[in-house]
């Protein structure tokens, strides 16, 4: 989370450690009134560092007397890295890119965008490029499908018991195995794996304990896994409310229940809004479509549940499904035509038109489209309908992990540095 926090892609794995590393400015040197490293072999002279709080210092009067700029000024995180004499567009990775003649000291990669000569003619997926880029490598996105299975497995978790919160509103309560047992029992197993998918993407599993012991209550990381561990207690009394065919037990936990689902689904909005450096998921669209698509997973986990139990309520499942299914369509459409900052506009592009567009349609297709229509062949069939609700929830699950894929990818495409 903290490496796709930073805007500045300053971050990055210790290999030995498999920790999160960055500049420390020589902290080690600084102790002994030693300048860092990085200063005393710079041949020309280009670095400084100093005392910002001291108006004294070398650093501050250079500030002072010069033209600066910062990187990421609208990231509002008060950088205290300054350059002299820099044009703004030389610190965009977004606004730069590698001239095609060919220069024999740049080092770059296969995957940066490629201008011709002469900068003031560019093709328009080049447009707003203003600098040529001299030195850049590929760097290895932080999250990948393990973050999108998470998703996926807490949107079932958590809809699952939307949907069993639902069939009690709707006077279901006495329906044992239905609404008492299956949806604590599905809701704990992907809870599991939702759980194994988090402490397995951190780098160091085992420190996973710290977030509960030592945990900074500012994360979302933090607070998410104190929401799923709420919402595992509520799940294990509803199961034993379920056991003892308790319908006055699974009344009183409907609303925390329904609660605490829908936390489970939404947090990540929050946790996707503190990574400053991808501006992609900032969008206040977020915390409706994981809500949307928790509904749509949870009628899905219901739809395909109806194989191993009596449902009491089919219909309400096939409508949750496709009342979910039209809003992921709906909220995706706006995501697609919104407007944003550069990096919104660029991972847009790619998610809608480039790398991931594959995995973002194919996943509206099969997540969205195909569950609307086999949950609405389902509510018109006289009989057969358990095999289309389970054509319709298998494909809106799969569907839905190519989608978070989509998304997940195409945040991180937008080179920071």
């Amino acid at each position: 989370s903290c490496m796709n926090a930073c805007p500045y892609d300053a971050l990055y794995i210790n290999p030995e450690t498999m920790t999160a590393h960055k500049c420390n400015m020589c902290n080690h040197r600084l102790e002994q009134d030693l300048e860092p490293s990085c200063q005393i072999v710079c041949p020309t002279e280009a670095i400084t560092i100093g005392d910002l709080d001291d108006p004294t210092s070398k650093i501050s009067q250079l500030i002072a007397r010069n033209d600066v700029a910062v990187r990421a000024p609208e990231q509002n995180t008060l950088p205290k890295v300054y350059y002299k004499g820099a044009d703004q567009a030389a610190l965009d990775p977004t606004r730069t890119a590698i001239a095609n003649d060919g220069m024999i000291w740049a080092d770059t990669t296969e995957q940066h965008p490629t201008v011709p000569v002469t900068l003031g003619k560019k093709p328009l997926d080049m447009e707003g490029v203003q600098a040529r880029t001299a030195y850049t490598t590929k760097h290895k996105p932080t999250w990948g499908q393990m973050v999108s299975g998470y998703l996926v497995t807490k949107a079932v978790a958590g809809g699952v018991m939307l949907m069993a919160a639902l069939m009690v509103l709707l006077g279901h309560s006495d329906a044992q195995g239905a609404v008492g047992v299956m949806p604590p029992i599905v809701a704990a197993v992907f809870l599991g794996l939702t759980s194994v998918l988090l402490i397995g993407d951190l780098k160091q599993p085992g420190r996973f304990y710290y977030l509960l012991t030592r945990g900074n209550t500012t994360s979302w990381l933090v607070k998410g896994a104190y929401v799923l561990m709420a919402f595992g207690l509520v799940a294990g009394l509803w199961f034993l409310g379920g056991v003892v065919d308790s319908s006055s037990t699974l009344e009183i936990l409907a609303i925390p229940a329904a609660i605490l689902g829908a936390s489970v689904a939404g947090y990540t909005a929050f946790l996707f809004a503190q990574c400053e450096g991808r501006d992609l998921w900032q969008t206040p669209l977020l915390l409706p479509m994981l809500l949307a698509r928790a509904v749509a997973a949870g009628a899905a986990a219901w739809a395909i549940a109806d194989i191993f139990v009596d449902v009491p309520a089919p219909d309400a499942v096939y409508w949750a499904l496709i009342g979910g299914a039209v809003a992921v369509l709906a909220l995706s459409w706006m995501e697609t035509v919104s407007h944003g900052t550069r990096h919104v506009e660029l991972a847009v592009h790619n998610m809608v038109k480039g790398d991931n567009s594959p995995l973002f349609w194919g996943g509206l297709a099969l997540g969205a489209v195909v569950p609307i229509v086999f949950s609405l062949f389902a509510l018109w069939a006289d009989d057969g309908s358990v095999a289309l609700g389970v054509i319709a929830g298998i494909a809106a699950l799969i569907g839905m992990f190519l989608s978070e894929t989509a998304f997940v990818r195409a945040g991180q495409s937008v080179p920071l540095s």
